[in-house]
């Protein structure tokens, strides 16, 4: 470990984030491998370590022959002042090298307020931030995860972008950086055959064009490249790899447990919702393959409760099979599983109830809205009964606690819908009143609600956001409304969502907004403790641009979008379809019950999902 090193973790919060070791961690001989890739996520240890994304893909990445992959995070602020005092750049937590000494650096972006921390990351690490100012091969910086389904505002800082699931195509694309690098080929060279990989994006090879409303012209494709790029996907999730031998973290993080992925996609249709859009196909793991992994990562990491994971659990085919086999090892062993994305229309309280033998915790749904029209525009498809039904035998089943969770601003939402949400909320405490059979213990119902962001790639993406203003008053709508002691309300802040829905539909131009940001101070913007709305307000303005103008604005369906280019699957026709079903309040069928034809099966060979 560097001397440096040494001196200054004692001054540290959790000093355990920033030196590796970690049982499970991957080491190689730096002689045996000629590639090597610095794999960074923006955000801290805690949260990174729990990215079931970052697990894989380290993984699957160290098993090339040749190639070594490194863990590297964002420190938190008292240690990234510490290393800026004494001269140290970042480093990977494998090996403890520098940064700037990798051939490939990728970044993992989930989430669009992190935009920052790669800049400060980049920094840090003694690399020119902008692709443009790094003309040699060496580093290669990409990126890849669910915001680069809008790549333009990080178009600048970034040589390429992957977009889909990287499990395949990351692979592909080192194999041909070790071809590039071993052949001499210049950057542009590189640049030009990794677009024709398939479900990678080149920005430098596009240019955006804009009228003088400010809204694009057109994204003009240039040197070969693809008039759309379409998203990668792993077809057979039974063959791919996956981590069950993975880091066991040195310091509690975000979900300390065992991670088991049961599918990808949604065979739901939220007109909200990104995810339920950009990974479909549906795709499922078979029971046994679930189940073989689970009792393997509990063996390899010991850890005391299991998680099954997907956008909706509940509506796993073979849930029941793969809880009856986990349970019969877990139990005897007082291991727990656990069971999030539960829906109101198909919980079973038997299930839970035996996944929660060993630790009974709460129960969390997600209505989303107050009332039965908004929840028929947004095409949640749970009803009032479902939802009344579900906590009555939660109720009886002992459950004292019931999490809610809604939006606001909600496309056509009105005054009586937000008020709908506190008489829903008391329509479940009357339930318990009159169900439980101890209510000695008492009861406690949370209701929290967020600000709707419009997000690329799902039927709301033409929607406006509502103001800040306006979110504020419907906040305060509401929490007038909730008068029961046993009902609590928590509310998101309205400054972040505004910004967020900003980045989310933004343009390449936001990246000058994004810069001027780090170079003002910022990093860590998910951070509450980092966050600084000022901050952001006075970026726009210095760069010439209104964040109003992509948050909340309404597109124009005719309107060339910063992500026209991006093919994540599902066709513009049926995300258009479904917009103007909404509008009419008109529900569209679940996958199983009848396909939509929107596309994303034709990512499968033979054309068919597992809806």
């Amino acid at each position: 470990m560097d001397k440096r090193l040494e001196r200054i973790l004692p001054r540290v919060q959790k000093p355990a984030r920033y030196t590796g070791g970690e049982y499970n961690e991957i080491i190689k001989d730096k002689t045996s491998a000629d590639l090597r890739m610095a794999f960074c996520f923006p955000d801290i240890y805690e949260i990174g370590m729990s990215n079931l994304g970052m697990r894989i893909l380290y993984g699957v990445t160290n098993e090339m022959p040749g190639v070594w992959c490194e863990r590297v995070f964002a420190p938190w602020g008292d240690m990234a002042e510490e290393m800026r005092r004494v001269g140290i750049p970042l480093y990977a937590l494998e090996s403890g090298d520098p940064v700037s000494e990798f051939d490939v650096i990728g970044f993992s972006l989930g989430y669009e307020m992190a935009y920052p921390t790669v800049l400060d990351m980049l920094d840090m690490a003694g690399i020119p931030m902008r692709s443009e100012d790094r003309k040699a091969l060496v580093p290669l910086v990409f990126a890849g995860g669910t915001s680069c389904c809008n790549p333009e505002p990080m178009a600048d800082f970034f040589d390429l972008m992957v977009l889909g699931e990287g499990e395949e195509v990351n692979c592909e694309l080192l194999r041909l950086f070790r071809t590039a690098r071993n052949e001499g080929w210049d950057k542009p060279r590189f640049l030009r055959e990794a677009a024709k990989l398939g479900g990678v994006y080149v920005p430098s090879l596009y240019s955006p064009g804009w009228k003088e409303d400010g809204t694009l012209a057109a994204i003009t494709p240039a040197d070969g490249a693809p008039e759309t790029v379409r998203k990668r996907i792993v077809a057979d999730l039974d063959s791919v790899y996956y981590p069950t031998n993975p880091i066991v973290p040195s310091v509690e993080i975000v979900h300390d447990r065992v991670n088991l992925e049961l599918f990808r996609g949604c065979i739901r249709g939220c007109r909200f919702c990104q995810a339920g859009y950009v990974y479909r196909p549906i795709r499922s793991r078979s029971p046994e393959t679930v189940i073989r992994q689970g009792i393997e990562s509990l063996e390899n990491t010991g850890c005391q409760e299991a998680t099954l994971l997907s956008l909706s659990s509940s509506d796993y085919r073979h849930l029941t099979e793969v809880c009856d086999g986990l349970l019969d090892w877990c139990e005897p062993r007082s291991i727990s599983l656990s069971l999030p994305s539960l829906r109101a229309d198909n919980f079973s309280v038997d299930m839970v109830g035996r996944l929660q033998k060993v630790r009974r915790g709460g129960l969390t749904f997600a209505p989303e809205a107050g009332t039965q029209r908004l929840r028929d525009v947004i095409n949640k498809n749970v009803t009032e009964k479902d939802l009344l039904d579900t906590c009555r035998v939660a109720f009886e089943g002992g459950w004292n606690g019931i999490k809610l969770y809604f939006m606001l601003g909600l496309p056509t939402e009105t005054d009586e819908d937000v008020e709908a949400i506190a008489d829903l909320a008391g329509k479940v405490l009357h339930t318990w009143r009159e169900y439980a059979p101890n209510k000695a213990r008492g009861v406690r119902i949370t209701v929290s609600t967020s600000c709707f962001i419009p997000k690329p790639h799902c039927p709301f993406q033409w929607e406006p956001q509502i103001t800040m203003a306006e979110y504020q008053r419907r906040v305060q709508l509401l929490r007038g409304r909730i008068t029961a002691r046993n009902v609590i309300y928590n509310w998101h802040d309205a400054d972040t969502s505004f910004i967020e829905a900003a980045l989310s539909r933004g343009d390449r131009r936001l990246g000058r907004v994004i810069e001027a940001v780090w170079k003002n101070g910022g990093r860590l913007e998910a951070w509450s403790e980092y966050f600084s709305f000022p901050r952001w307000m006075r970026a726009f303005s210095d760069c010439g641009l209104d964040p109003a103008f992509y948050a909340t604005r309404e597109r124009g369906e005719e309107e060339v979008l910063p992500w026209s280019r991006i093919d994540m699957g599902v066709s513009r026709d049926i995300l258009l379809r479904e917009r103007h079903r909404a509008y009419h309040a008109q529900l569209s069928p679940d996958c199983r019950a009848a396909c939509s034809a929107c596309g994303a099966a034709g990512l499968m060979e033979g054309g068919r999902c597992d809806g």
